[in-house]
Parts: structure tokens; sequence; C-alpha cells
């Protein structure tokens, strides 16, 4: 059984409306949790832009509890150099993720991770990429969680 849930917050990746499963009653005793694809709602993301969609799995990502959601990118979505307050812990599922390390935009620095491929940044560390092709990735961690752009012009948000 799912519900949705609508959350609005500034530091949050979503950083708008969100769509969310009953996710965070596994962490009070509640269900296990089984989704296929298809059962996903995408939305928009505030603070990424055109482009990107994100769908929540599990978790309130303003609340200090473990979460799971995943991002869909257009082919050629560039994420711009940015830190999160936490671990950010990546699975691509589909299409390709380029990823790097770095304060500024880069193309050529960036790692190709293609399906099955993991990155895991620490808190603070910059970061940024792009997708090619169509581009799924699953995240999870620890909330309170947000994004904070290296360059505020960068940020959609603005």
């Amino acid at each position: 059984m799912k519900r949705a849930t609508t959350l609005l917050t500034s530091m949050a990746v979503a950083a708008g409306m969100v769509a969310a499963t009953a996710a965070a009653d596994v962490y009070r005793g509640g269900h296990h949790i089984m989704i296929e694809p298809d059962e996903l709602e995408w939305g928009p993301v505030g603070s990424m832009g055109e482009g990107a969609e994100i769908a929540f799995i599990e978790g309130d990502i303003s609340q200090e509890e473990p979460f799971t959601f995943r991002l869909r990118l257009e082919d050629g979505y560039r994420i711009l150099p940015h830190v999160h307050p936490e671990y950010e812990r990546v699975t691509v599922l589909s299409g390709t993720l380029h990823f790097a390390h770095g304060e500024e935009f880069v193309p050529d620095e960036t790692h190709k991770l293609k399906p099955g491929s993991v990155a895991i940044m620490a808190p603070g560390d910059p970061m940024f990429g792009y997708a090619e092709g169509e581009t799924i990735i699953q995240l999870h961690g620890t909330g309170p969680w947000g994004i904070e752009y290296l360059n505020p012009e960068d940020d959609p948000r603005n």
C-alpha cells in the first residue's frame, strides 16, 4: 500500500512538492515495501530544474531518517557543481552517468558510470556530472538532505 505525501523544504533535493510512499512506516515497525518500476510516481525536482524528475521510494528527506529516491535525467542533462550536507550514495540503474569531484563543470574530467556502477561522495565534497542517454540513478542516505550549488546562479530555485 502506498500513499502520497507533499513536502515543502528549502533544503530538500526536491525543494518543492514531492510524492513519497508510506515507507517511513518501515522504521516504526511497519511492513515490507515492494514496488514495481511502473508504480513509481515521478514528479519535478525543484532544485534541479527542467530535464530531471524524482520518484520517492522511502523516507522523508527533511528528517533525520533513511531515505531512498530515484532521479530520471534526460539525455545531456548537466548536474552543475554542488555539495550535500550528508553522504550521497548513487547507483546507476540505466543510461550512463558521467560524474566527477570538483568545483567547476569540466566534462572531460568525469568518470563514466554505466548501469550497476556505484558512487559515494562525502558531505561537503563538490561534485558535478551529466547524463548520456536517459539515465536513472537511485540515491539513498540519511536525512536531512539538501543541495547547495557552488554558484548560486546555477540554482534553479533562484
